[in-house]
């Protein structure tokens, strides 16, 4: 059976950017309906992303604390990692939050459809529903919010040995005695301080010559030695050469530096990367331009076809939720606009904060410019550093690890930029963010009182020299 209908605004995708879009619209006046085609309602961020990666990382944070407890005059011994535990409170956790979304999802603000969409031209989608059948659905505007999926790199020999993606490390109850992984992006590393807190060997194995390709290497380098500091070998500008089974475990084999040399593990932890989730949506039927498999949009968050939008992974630049969030609702206005249904000015991203943040131990964060994008750009700027060792709530802390890094204009001390890499980096760059935001110069971050002895307080000792 296949039914007919028309909206003012069509979503592909109901996770985060695809909700923000489609609330947004409905809210606006647009007739509006969110199509979904995964097995489980959520997004990645909540079922395969964010959510379930800061649950296990949380677990692996209270190991070490019981390990480290000696060092606090405590009496406590680490009798090791309950897989199945660990897991079952996970899925507690994501549970809540997809039940959550999807409450959302079919709150009735805007029509909630189950099925696979797929354009047949730029303003028409058939969709494979998932209860059976085919609905042919119209659009005067359409918001693209698909996601992305693991990008997969041919390794020799890994296919036939075995190993791990993202999704598999998030749903095993099975904690590995050891584990390689391999790459040295967010997911990578974060994996990696997971493994590392509950308990394993960790080895990581990056094809670049940092880890993090999005911080300077100051903060780069700072995060190597922090991750050797909790027992991680970590080895940079590697060649892959092959993967094997040998024995009981696995074997990857590698160039470093001119030498070959191996790894082995019982496990494999395959984290090359992601990429744009595009095919099979029918996007080269509508004509929607695609740019290293990612749909190529405008600051208006507009494809080649102005009545097409996309938002989040797969579109990109930054695969982050609160940018795709962001996207979304903006997406949405601008489709209003386009729609004849607001006068105003239309809106422009603009990734002036840029935030960035790696979920580590230690933790890592940026905001506004990094040194490096500063030099390209040609913007002459002071920066100002200090160490978490030299800091009060940190030494009593016993986190020590890194440092903080302002970035300022030379001539107007206006703040551009900073970076973090130690104890709460993640809620410690908001200070910044804020400062960003509303156009902060360092005297202005250093005349504000800070509570001691806190954390925060660090962000004085940068500002005050920047301050002049």
């Amino acid at each position: 059976m296949s039914t007919d209908d028309s909206y003012d605004f069509v979503v592909i995708g109901g996770g985060s950017a695809g909700y923000a879009g489609a609330a947004t619209a409905a809210q606006l006046g647009l007739r509006t309906v969110v199509i979904e085609g995964g097995e489980e309602v959520g997004g990645l961020c909540i079922l395969r992303g964010c959510m379930p990666s800061k649950a296990l990382l949380e677990s692996a944070r209270r190991a070490e604390s019981i390990r480290r407890a000696g060092e606090f005059g405590l009496m406590a011994e680490y009798y090791g990692p309950d897989g199945p535990m660990i897991q079952a409170r996970k899925r507690v956790l994501v549970t809540e939050f997809a039940e959550h979304r999807r409450g959302q999802l079919q709150s009735g603000r805007f029509d909630f459809v189950r099925g696979k969409a797929r354009f047949t031209d730029s303003h028409s989608l058939e969709v494979m529903l998932t209860e059976g059948g085919t609905r042919r659905i119209t659009g005067r505007a359409f918001l693209v919010a698909t996601g992305s999926e693991v990008n997969h790199v041919i390794v020799p020999g890994l296919d036939e040995t075995g190993s791990w993606d993202s999704d598999e490390v998030l749903n095993s109850a099975h904690i590995p005695k050891s584990v390689i992984v391999l790459g040295g992006g967010a997911i990578a590393l974060e994996f990696a301080s997971f493994y590392a807190g509950i308990g394993s060997a960790v080895t990581v194995l990056q094809r670049g010559p940092h880890l993090l390709k999005e911080v300077d290497v100051d903060v780069s380098e700072a995060l190597r030695e922090g991750l050797e500091k909790h027992g991680i070998r970590v080895f940079c500008k590697t060649a892959l050469v092959g993967v094997e089974r040998h024995g009981a475990v696995k074997r990857v084999t590698f160039y470093k530096d001119g030498e070959r040399q191996t790894a082995e593990a019982e496990e494999i932890i395959y984290a090359l990367g992601r990429r744009p989730m595009t095919e099979g949506f029918g996007l080269e039927e509508a004509g929607v331009k695609l740019k290293d498999c990612a749909i190529e949009v405008n600051e208006r968050q507009q494809s080649s076809h102005e009545h097409i939008f996309a938002a989040g992974d797969v579109c990109g630049p930054f695969e982050v939720v609160h940018i795709a969030i962001q996207q979304g609702e903006m997406a949405a206005r601008n489709a209003a606009r386009l729609l004849g249904l607001r006068a105003d000015a239309w809106e422009m991203m603009d990734y002036k904060q840029n935030l960035f943040v790696v979920f580590t131990h230690p933790e890592v964060a940026v905001t506004g410019l990094t040194e490096h994008e500063a030099v390209a750009r040609g913007v002459d700027i002071v920066t100002a550093s200090y160490p978490f060792a030299d800091h009060g709530k940190s030494l009593v802390r016993g986190e020590t690890d890194g440092f903080v890094k302002l970035l300022c204009a030379r001539d107007s001390r206006q703040i551009l930029g900073a970076a973090v890499i130690g104890p709460a980096a993640s809620e410690l760059i908001h200070e910044v963010a804020v400062a960003l935001h509303f156009g902060a110069k360092a005297g202005d971050l250093a005349r504000v009182p800070h509570y001691h002895p806190t954390l925060s307080e660090i962000w004085l000792y940068p500002a005050e020299e920047l301050a002049g």
